[in-house]
């Protein structure tokens, strides 16, 4: 991998066709959309891309079309999301084959790991590899934070490139921010509502979600903080709060949180003519007509383009 991680890395939902098969089509023109807005690289087969959902098989195949799409115009970086560190090993491994700039692992989990357990799991995955490591904290998912000792210390010592930060905790972010200061570590946020306030506080980076229906404000967002425009990035934080309301919108009462965020991007990215078909992965069920309308208003309102 040529040059530091930074900037703005959307973590890409995977479109599927109606047989749940990567929809290559669809994903080629995400990776388009993307790169046109303006990124600075893509995550395929992170929470957004509903790996813990997919094959192995499809999430191969998903980092495979995204790498070729991208052809070296920014990095690409690959999931490698499990319970233990050999399953770990081995996706990092063939991530690494078919040509991810760097792999993102949580620490273990469905197991509780002590902080030096944590150390272990990404010294064994980084030796596996020949790219660069990055440690993804969302403990949303695995149910457990990773240590600050632990991240502070791998830093130090090189084993990992970066952190994604999904936790929602801006004091430890902060502290993490501090331990690495003056260093090549790269710490990004994964939160699309508090974007703002993890840049000024020196972030990196962002890898939101939302990036996946609004990467032009998030690229806005990010430049914006870059020039030191704080009050015009606040406002920019607020606009794309008001989009994040998608995820809102689906009947809470007929289907769990995860299957009405990503049913969310799905159905926006649908609307704006990006993907051909906004199923999720089973067993999540589908949004409604009248949730995808909700969207639709919502969009709109926000001046996101819509084409359908």
């Amino acid at each position: 991998m040529t040059g530091l991680l930074h900037g703005v890395i959307p973590p890409l939902t995977t479109p599927l066709t109606d047989d749940g098969d990567v929809d290559a089509a669809s994903l080629e023109r995400l990776c388009g959309f993307l790169i046109t807005a303006g990124v600075d690289g893509l995550f395929v087969g992170g929470s957004s891309g509903e790996a813990a959902l997919l094959s192995d098989d499809r999430r191969y195949r998903a980092i495979e079309i995204a790498v070729a799409t991208a052809a070296g115009q920014v990095p690409v970086l690959a999931g490698a999301l499990d319970t233990g560190t050999a399953r770990v090993i081995d996706h990092a491994r063939e991530a690494a084959k078919r040509g991810a700039s760097a792999v993102v692992s949580t620490g273990p989990f469905y197991v509780a790991p002590h902080s030096d357990e944590v150390v272990r799991h990404f010294e064994l995955v980084a030796a596996a590899v020949d790219v660069p490591v990055v440690a993804y904290d969302i403990p949303s998912a695995t149910h457990t934070h990773l240590p600050f000792s632990a991240v502070a210390r791998l830093a130090e010592m090189g084993v990992i490139a970066g952190l994604k930060d999904s936790s929602g905790d801006l004091t430890a972010f902060r502290r993490i921010l501090g331990a690495t200061a003056g260093t090549d570590f790269r710490v990004f946020t994964g939160s699309e509502t508090v974007t703002d306030l993890a840049l000024r506080l020196g972030a990196h980076g962002q890898v939101p979600g939302l990036g996946n229906v609004d990467p032009e404000g998030y690229v806005r967002l990010g430049r914006l903080a870059a020039a030191g425009d704080w009050a015009a990035a606040a406002a920019e934080q607020e606009r794309l709060l008001r989009v994040f309301a998608i995820v809102d919108v689906a009947d809470r009462r007929r289907i769990g949180f995860t299957a009405a965020a990503l049913g969310a991007f799905k159905a926006a990215q649908y609307l704006r003519g990006v993907i051909e078909n906004p199923r999720c992965a089973d067993p999540l069920l589908p949004l409604v007509d009248a949730e995808f309308d909700a969207i639709r208003t919502i969009l709109v309102t926000e001046g996101v383009d819509v084409r359908r």
